[in-house]
């Protein structure tokens, strides 16, 4: 008698926890996706309200500064490896940097990594005055607010990359284009620049595997200091 009523309170607790789990993943499946592009529509509409005189000021200043359009326009890989348009305040001369660029890109995709900045020197010395201001604030980020507001980005996610730029991810780095790309995302807060390329992809599936609303929240926190530090910005 008592072996049969312990076999019935371990079904009851297997049937609790298989309750447990099919909740979780009906939530991962369903509630998240919406409360997430919820939360995406909600920050994103309304930081672009907000910050409407600043992005003012900054087009100005950029017009002022050196030739060449406010707004700079990049082929990005978003979800899937579908293409989009990727938008950044201008922060450069206004020319073709795009080889120097590459050929930098194809050393630090492929592991080499000095333990700084990984940024292209050569390029850099294209950015222009208010450009090292805006890099310095992460503000010529702030146009990829149109990007989340469109779908093609999400707050928080991985960082998408050049298009041409997959062409150098090994398999297991593209297991990070199974979501939406971020504006910011794990690696964001943890190094972002001046860690080596794996490292990132690591944050990056540490992200996919665990993602929820709040660890979004956390991440969108935790951007906040990074920034105003200006930590791995350039």
């Amino acid at each position: 008698m008592q072996g049969q009523r312990a076999h019935t309170s371990s079904w009851y607790r297997s049937k609790a926890v298989a309750h447990t789990v099919s909740s979780h993943d009906t939530w991962c499946r369903r509630v998240y996706p919406v409360a997430k592009r919820s939360l995406d529509i909600t920050v994103s509409l309304s930081l672009l309200i907000l910050l409407s005189p600043l992005l003012l000021l900054i087009a100005i200043a950029i017009k002022l500064d050196s030739k060449g359009p406010v707004i700079y326009k990049q082929v990005r890989t978003g979800k899937g490896g579908k293409p989009f348009t990727f938008y950044k305040f201008r922060s450069m001369t206004d020319g073709d940097h795009l080889k120097e660029y590459l050929e930098f890109s194809r050393q630090y995709l492929n592991g080499k990594h000095n333990g700084e900045m990984n940024k292209p020197v050569v390029v850099q010395s294209h950015v222009t005055r208010v450009g090292r201001f805006l890099r310095a604030q992460s503000l010529d980020e702030v146009p990829q607010l149109i990007n989340v507001l469109k779908g093609d980005m999400s707050l928080v996610g991985p960082r998408p990359y050049l298009h041409s730029e997959t062409m150098y991810f090994s398999e297991w780095h593209k297991k990070r284009l199974a979501v939406l790309p971020g504006l910011t995302g794990l690696a964001q807060i943890k190094g972002r620049s001046a860690l080596p390329f794996d490292e990132i992809v690591r944050y990056d599936l540490e992200y996919i595997e665990k993602q929820s609303l709040w660890l979004d929240i956390r991440v969108l926190v935790g951007t906040i200091p990074v920034v105003l530090r200006g930590e791995g910005a350039a």
